[in-house]
């Protein structure tokens, strides 16, 4: 064998033997650390259909208004309508039709997911930029767009979770568990890691 083949071969060894390193063997060369309640935080941004993870704070519709103005229109449009970016609102019964639109407003199953995915990727230019205040008074006017909100309500965790979206009933839930073996954390057995 070659040296440029013997050193591709012993690159490709050390690159697959650290793949499968465990866990418990890294604890045991001291290699890394157990992540701060803080940082677990700062990444464990979530909210759930049933409003689980939403923050504290809130928002108005009126202000949510302004921060789309300032924030959204260059993509969504003026009134909601679309442009460089989907359109947030219209399209209610057309979801049967051979061109269904498919928006806030006529699609999305909770009100919950819209604060998600704001706070999580929008705006576009600069994604998680917004205040909690500052999603939950977008998520507001647009769920108000939709005719889903009052103009003068307050947004926050309760008043979202309380809104039934139109298709709400349009999904179905597939509630398997993508995995059948049981959960270890610590002290795991090679049985328990097989799910014997």
């Amino acid at each position: 064998m070659d040296a440029r083949k013997s050193m591709q071969w012993l690159l490709a060894s050390v690159l697959a033997g650290g793949a499968v390193m465990s866990t418990a063997w890294a604890a045991d060369l001291n290699l890394g650390r157990v992540a701060s309640q803080a940082e677990i935080a700062g990444w464990n941004i979530d909210v759930f259909p049933d409003g689980t993870g939403l923050p504290p704070g809130s928002g108005t519709v009126a202000n949510g208004e302004r921060i789309y103005q300032n924030q959204c229109l260059a993509c969504h449009g003026a009134k909601l309508e679309g442009g460089l970016g989907p359109a947030l609102v219209g399209g209610a019964g057309t979801l049967a039709t051979e061109k269904p639109l498919k928006t806030v407003g006529s699609y999305w199953p909770y009100a919950s997911t819209l604060f998600d995915y704001i706070r999580r990727a929008m705006p576009f230019q600069a994604p998680q930029s917004l205040s909690n205040e500052e999603v939950y008074s977008v998520a507001g006017y647009i769920l108000h767009a939709n005719g889903l909100m009052q103009a003068d309500a307050t947004v926050d965790a309760q008043s979202l979770v309380a809104v039934k979206m139109p298709n709400r009933n349009g999904f179905y839930v597939d509630n398997r568990p993508d995995a059948k073996n049981p959960r270890c954390m610590q002290h795991c057995t090679s049985a328990t890691r097989k799910g014997r």
